[in-house]
């Protein structure tokens, strides 16, 4: 198998999981590196260069909160989930299950 064309692929698929993964976190306030050592912590790999401009693209769409906390003499964003971004995640989480499920039916795996 060509190397370069798993990796192309698998790039692509993971992308499209990024915002569930993102969303799936922010039931609390995050700022964007503490988000990136949570993630890295669960064994999501995100890129600090894609990770920030989706939390701007995702504030920008109302789907987080965001706040500036301006006590600590460095300033941080803080984000969270808004409402809409609540039900965004559990239609997003509903869809994911769904895909899974069906992947698992095409592959012979038993649904979850």
């Amino acid at each position: 198998m060509d190397e370069n064309l798993f990796q192309n692929y698998k790039v692509e698929l993971r992308r499209g999981t990024q915002i569930l993964m993102v969303l799936s976190q922010l039931d609390k306030q995050e700022y964007g590196y503490s988000l990136l050592q949570k993630l890295d912590e669960k064994g999501v790999g995100i890129e600090a260069g894609t990770l920030y401009p989706l939390m701007r693209r995702l504030d920008s769409q109302g789907l987080l909160e965001s706040e500036w906390d301006t006590s600590e003499s460095r300033p941080r964003k803080y984000y969270k989930l808004s409402k809409t971004g609540k039900e965004l995640y559990k239609n997003l989480l509903k869809e994911w299950q769904d895909i899974v499920n069906e992947v698992d039916n095409l592959t012979g795996r038993e649904t979850l």
